[in-house]
């Protein structure tokens, strides 16, 4: 076998993909799995936005090659979302870029900015893409840990001032998956000066901006007194419109950025279908009751999580945004380890915290993404057992 690069052989087995694996083991074995491990919304699309589909891969002139950096309407749409949701001015010619997904673009920031043994500013627990988005790129992440007491934010003080300097690109995302922590406006102006100080393309990836709980409104970091001068927002149709599997995202932001990210973009892909992106105009221009629909779903699915697992001994609070619940796993237990007992012994399937990082260690995640029937049942299949927040 002719031998693989070595930029792979430091990438991990995708988390999901792990996760998939062993879903697929248990149902073979005839266990009723209940999927609480990948955040991928389980309600359909909007059917506004579905007729937008049809009716635009009807028209003939939606099949030809896109503009690379999206279509002048859709960039349109977002900026127009943007000052009406954020208050963010964006020019929609320089400041925005449609992308494959948020994840495309998060991936490929790393490759337009990191170049072998540069330094980029890593959360950890995290989306794993921030990390393994970096070492494809010959870079090395440096880990900036999140703890539950400093409130799964990190502490620019603790950044070393050699790595500070060498620093390329710093990632955050609020609100945060997988903790469900939320950012203040005042930790958006510390992560402004810090990158303005030591000259770091701040990457704020926003996916689940819309997803949030009782009155609060998650901010953007793009509102921010400077942020447009030090960095750029990622964010994505896939969560607030239930699109996952339509790959429609975008970048906003910082004009020199998206233009290196450009550079990457136009010499990898063609773009976004036309049509698709005509979906996203009318999601983004369209009714936006859907959104307080599904926060209303996600909300009341939240409530069962929480309750039902203090009822079992945790002493969990209430999300403000995501879809997630980040709980710790008894004394006793490693992550992996609490994740295998939860599949074996309930038939509940629930993502490992450490599969975010070395500071996941000790907790586990809940995806909201299946019926309250099904999460109450998750609940009752955990006090059947025994499965208690209590020393093993």
């Amino acid at each position: 076998m002719v031998k693989r690069a070595q930029r792979i052989s430091a990438i991990p087995p995708y988390l999901f993909a792990e996760i998939d694996k062993l879903k697929a083991k248990a149902r073979a074995e005839g266990v009723d799995v209940i999927d609480l491990g990948i955040g991928d919304p389980d309600q359909p699309t909007p059917s506004h936005i579905i007729e937008a589909l049809t009716e635009a891969a009807a028209d003939s002139t939606t099949h030809r090659y896109p503009p690379y950096e999206g279509l002048s309407e859709f960039k349109q749409a977002v900026a127009d979302w943007y000052q009406k949701r954020y208050g963010v001015e964006l020019d929609p010619q320089t400041e925005v870029m449609a992308l494959i997904g948020s994840k495309e673009g998060i991936a490929h920031i790393c490759w337009a900015y990191v170049d072998p043994g540069d330094t980029t500013l890593v959360p950890d627990p995290a989306y794993p893409v921030y990390r393994t988005g970096t070492l494809l790129a010959g870079g090395k992440p440096h880990i900036l840990p999140l703890t539950a007491e400093g409130n799964f934010l990190p502490d620019y003080e603790q950044v070393p001032p050699q790595i500070a300097r060498k620093a390329k690109l710093l990632f955050i995302n609020y609100p945060n998956n997988p903790t469900a922590a939320a950012a203040t406006p005042e930790f958006f102006a510390q992560t402004v000066d810090f990158a303005r100080q030591h000259n770091i393309v701040v990457c704020h990836d926003f996916a689940y901006c819309e997803t949030t709980f009782d009155g609060y409104r998650a901010p953007s970091f793009l509102a921010t007194p400077g942020a447009k001068d030090v960095g750029i927002e990622f964010n994505s149709l896939s969560k607030p419109y239930n699109m996952t599997g339509w790959r429609l995202g975008f970048a906003v932001g910082n004009k020199n950025v998206l233009e290196a990210l450009s550079i990457i973009k136009t010499n990898i892909d063609s773009g976004v279908f036309n049509a698709v992106q005509h979906a996203g105009i009318k999601a983004l221009t369209g009714p936006q009751n859907c959104i307080d629909d599904m926060n209303r779903i996600y909300s009341g699915r939240r409530d069962v999580i929480i309750e039902g697992l203090n009822s079992l001994g945790w002493n969990l609070k209430p999300t403000k945004g995501t879809f997630y619940v980040w709980a710790p796993v008894p004394e006793g237990y490693t992550s992996e380890g609490f994740a295998a007992l939860l599949l074996q012994q309930a038939g509940i399937n629930v993502a490992p915290g450490n599969g975010y990082g070395k500071y996941g260690e000790g907790f586990f995640r809940i995806a909201l993404t299946c019926s309250e029937e099904r999460l109450k049942e998750a609940i009752e299949r955990m006090r059947k057992q025994g499965i208690l927040f209590a020393k093993a």
